[in-house]
């Protein structure tokens, strides 16, 4: 859960999602690239998971879910490469709310 891993584990684990997600998506340098840990409390979640968000091509977002916690998460846990199209947000047409 939150809080187990002590400061210097997040990090190393934060750091190794992120370079991690750089070379999969093959994303240049000046990408943005976020990596959070959230907890869930909605029945049939996990307890734990890793949201993973990242910029690219003038502001494009991409994000995508591993559930489970950052310092659990391996390289092969991450989405394949030819998946980073459908990463992207798709603007809703009609929804008025958000």
């Amino acid at each position: 859960m939150l809080g187990v891993v002590n400061t210097g584990e997040r990090r190393l684990a934060l750091e190794r999602v992120e370079r991690w997600t750089r070379a999969r998506f093959a994303l240049p340098d000046e990408a943005a690239v976020m990596v959070s840990e959230l907890q869930c409390v909605v029945p049939g979640c996990p307890p734990v998971e890793t949201v993973v968000g990242f910029w690219i091509d003038g502001g494009k977002r991409h994000h995508f879910k591993l559930f489970k916690p950052m310092a659990e998460i391996v390289e092969d846990d991450l989405p394949p490469a030819w998946l980073k199209p459908a990463l992207a947000d798709m603007p809703m047409l009609g929804c008025e709310c958000c």
